[in-house]
């Protein structure tokens, strides 16, 4: 009540000054106070945060090139460096049942990668979907030359760049090959930059099984995945031993994928003549997805080989993956033997 008398006062009081106020002005009286007429202005607003990276789902600015890695992955290469610092972890199957992995790293680059490996036919299918990407490996057979020169990729080999390569001190060759990635990316400034793959990132959807552990066999390999409360992420045993980082710290991810892949014989093979399997990353399958403690039975769908790979639900909503490094295990739906 007390403001209302208060605002009826200064109102009365303006109603019986404005007259005079008037009466002055003609009259040579005082002149009226000067009003105000400065404009309001509205405090700085802050700037949108940078969008969300199309590999991990976290904020980058910035949409630096796409480098794809071969990168070693038995123990006799491990520890391997510089993979903890890839967007995405392709685990492949290779000849004699055993794995190796091609490494994607664009929105942080470590200084030195490796041990870095030879490429494989499956990786020139999986490579068009990152447009024209810089592939780093140590070789492939002969008669493979001719498809890589064909391939939606720029050559950063060994042979290609030899300067951007180096042996590591105290591993032994054939492990014993690492590359600085600065020169790798600076032999190839026309590379693709990071784009829309199909992955989706944010919260986790509805249902999922509560899981500890999630394994996954070849032939002649075999990982287990377990789910870390202290550290939100799956950490990597393989072949029954914790996979190591050379930085320090286990390899691991939010979002592990196991992508069920039809895995065929290819035309090519090693000098023991075991076959290359070739796998089919273009078409449809299943998948389970391990995030946040939980698997999610999923399926898979790449239309063409330019194009991402979309992952749902069973329900055929998107399926969502935890922001950070994604690692997609291609697995056969069944065992395939060497």
């Amino acid at each position: 009540m007390r403001v209302q008398r208060v605002i009826g006062i200064a109102l009365a009081g303006t109603a019986v000054l404005a007259p005079a106020a008037a009466c002055s002005s003609s009259g040579g009286g005082a002149a009226p106070a000067a009003q105000n007429t400065q404009p309001v202005t509205s405090p700085p607003s802050s700037p949108p945060p940078p969008p969300d990276h199309p590999f991990t789902g976290q904020q980058t600015a910035a949409r630096k090139p796409v480098l794809a890695v071969k990168i070693e992955n038995t123990s006799a290469g491990k520890p391997q460096m510089g993979l903890r610092s890839a967007d995405i972890v392709f685990v492949e199957q290779v000849e004699g049942g055993l794995t190796r992995i091609m490494a994607i790293f664009s929105s942080k680059i470590p200084a030195k990668v490796g041990p870095v490996r030879s490429a494989r036919i499956s990786d020139l299918h999986l490579l068009p979907m990152f447009g024209k990407p810089a592939l780093a490996y140590s070789g492939v057979q002969t008669k493979m030359i001719p498809f890589v020169q064909k391939a939606s990729l720029f050559d950063v080999s060994d042979s290609a760049q030899p300067g951007a390569y180096f042996r590591q001190p105290g591993r032994v060759a054939p492990y014993n090959l690492f590359a600085n990635t600065k020169k790798l990316l600076t032999a190839a400034p026309q590379a693709s930059r990071a784009k829309d793959i199909g992955l989706k990132f944010g919260d986790a959807p509805e249902g999922g099984t509560p899981k500890k552990t999630f394994s996954v066999k070849y032939p002649a390999a075999s990982f287990t995945f377990t789910w870390s409360d202290d550290e939100k992420r799956w950490l990597v045993t393989q072949d029954g031993k914790p996979d190591m980082a050379a930085e320090g710290g286990r390899q691991g991810a939010p979002t592990i994928v196991i992508q069920y892949a039809k895995t065929t014989r290819s035309q090519f093979h090693d000098f023991h003549q075991s076959y290359t399997p070739l796998i089919h990353t273009t078409g449809k399958g299943k998948a389970v997805v391990l995030r946040d403690g939980k698997a999610y039975k999923a399926k898979w769908e790449r239309a063409s080989e330019t194009g991402g790979t979309t992952f749902t639900t069973e329900s055929g909503e998107p399926m969502t993956f935890s922001r950070g490094q994604v690692w997609i295990v291609l697995a056969a739906p069944k065992p395939v033997q060497p």
